[in-house]
């Protein structure tokens, strides 16, 4: 069976969306595995200290790390089980949707809930999340959390081309959810899991298609602990 290590708070959530995308994409190739819940702090100890993030999966005797090369690795091992990507064309593409997410996604999302990662981590990880961080951001948890609700409408209206696409087709993927999907839907997942504030307006359509991503996999989205 294959282990997972994933990003944990103090109570048991999982909120990483790299550690999402990983989930769901073994969900969609239909493969078991079983997770390990693992604190920032916990990361250095992983596989003798070679790897400097989550999520990691141990499969047999391989370890990868990086939920991209995870998917790269599951759809070369793997290609009996159903295409994370849907074919070469699908995998280029999908590379755009990552950088997307990353630049519209992440650093939009960021901000409007760092500081409610660090309230939800154990004392240890609060302590590097608050010194790293910190240190990227220039300025305080507090000061770079403040104001988000003006910062909202902007972030909410960078989501349009995503808007546009499910305008015309239920998912990412076109028919059928791909490996393009997970990447979109992490990041709205870790603001979901980890803060109390509402990201997405409840009639926009990219709302809709979370919550179905939430139902994928026997709701798998909806199980954010363990």
């Amino acid at each position: 069976m294959i282990l997972l290590y994933d990003l944990a708070a103090a109570d048991g959530r999982r909120f990483s969306p790299n550690c999402w995308r990983t989930r769901m994409a073994l969900a969609h190739k239909g493969l078991s595995y079983e997770t390990r819940a693992t604190r920032f702090t916990d990361i250095a100890a992983i596989d003798g200290g070679k790897q400097k993030t989550v999520p990691v999966i141990h499969d047999g005797e391989h370890v990868i790390g990086d939920s991209h090369a995870i998917a790269d690795y599951l759809e070369r091992m793997y290609p009996e089980r159903p295409s994370l990507f849907g074919g070469a064309s699908g995998q280029a593409l999908t590379e755009f949707m990552r950088n997307w997410a990353i630049s519209t996604l992440h650093v939009g999302l960021f901000d409007m809930i760092v500081l409610d990662i660090h309230d939800a981590l154990d004392s240890a990880d609060q302590v590097y999340f608050r010194e790293s961080r910190e240190k990227r951001l220039g300025k305080s948890l507090e000061a770079a959390q403040a104001g988000r609700e003006a910062r909202l409408p902007a972030f909410r209206k960078s989501l349009a081309p995503l808007r546009g696409m499910l305008a015309e087709q239920p998912w990412i993927g076109g028919a059928a959810p791909l490996y393009a999907d997970y990447l979109v839907s992490g990041p709205l997942q870790w603001a979901r899991v980890i803060s109390d504030f509402q990201v997405l307006a409840d009639d926009d359509p990219v709302a809709h298609w979370f919550e179905h991503c939430l139902d994928l996999h026997d709701g798998l989205g909806r199980k954010i602990y363990g």
